[in-house]
C-alpha cells in the first residue's frame, strides 16, 4: 500500500436515535444513526414508523397494518379452520 493516501482510521463510538451507543470503527470522527439493531423492525419484531411525507399513511391506508403477532394470529387460524375441514370429511 503507498504511504499517505489512505485515510485515518479511528475507533469511534456510534449514537443511535434510540440512545443505543457502541463502539465500531470508522474514517469519519462520529457516527450518528437514525436506525441501529436494538430499534430495527427487522431484529426487534416490533413495528417503529419513521414518515417521510405521508408515505406511510398511505401504505397503511392501501394495505392496512399488519404486524408480525397478526400475521400468527392468521396463520394459527387458518391451520385450525384446514383441520376442522379435514376432520369434517
Amino acid at each position: 500500500m503507498r504511504e499517505g493516501i489512505h485515510p485515518k482510521y479511528h475507533v469511534v463510538e456510534a449514537r443511535c436515535a434510540c440512545g443505543n451507543t457502541f463502539k465500531t470503527r470508522s474514517t469519519k470522527p462520529e457516527l450518528h444513526l437514525e436506525i441501529c439493531s436494538n430499534c430495527h423492525p427487522f431484529f426487534t419484531g416490533r413495528q417503529k414508523l419513521i414518515d417521510t411525507e405521508g408515505r406511510v399513511e398511505r401504505f397503511t391506508k392501501k394495505f392496512g397494518v399488519q404486524t408480525s403477532e397478526s400475521r400468527k394470529q392468521a396463520a394459527k387460524a387458518k391451520s385450525k379452520k384446514e383441520k376442522a375441514a379435514a376432520s369434517a370429511r
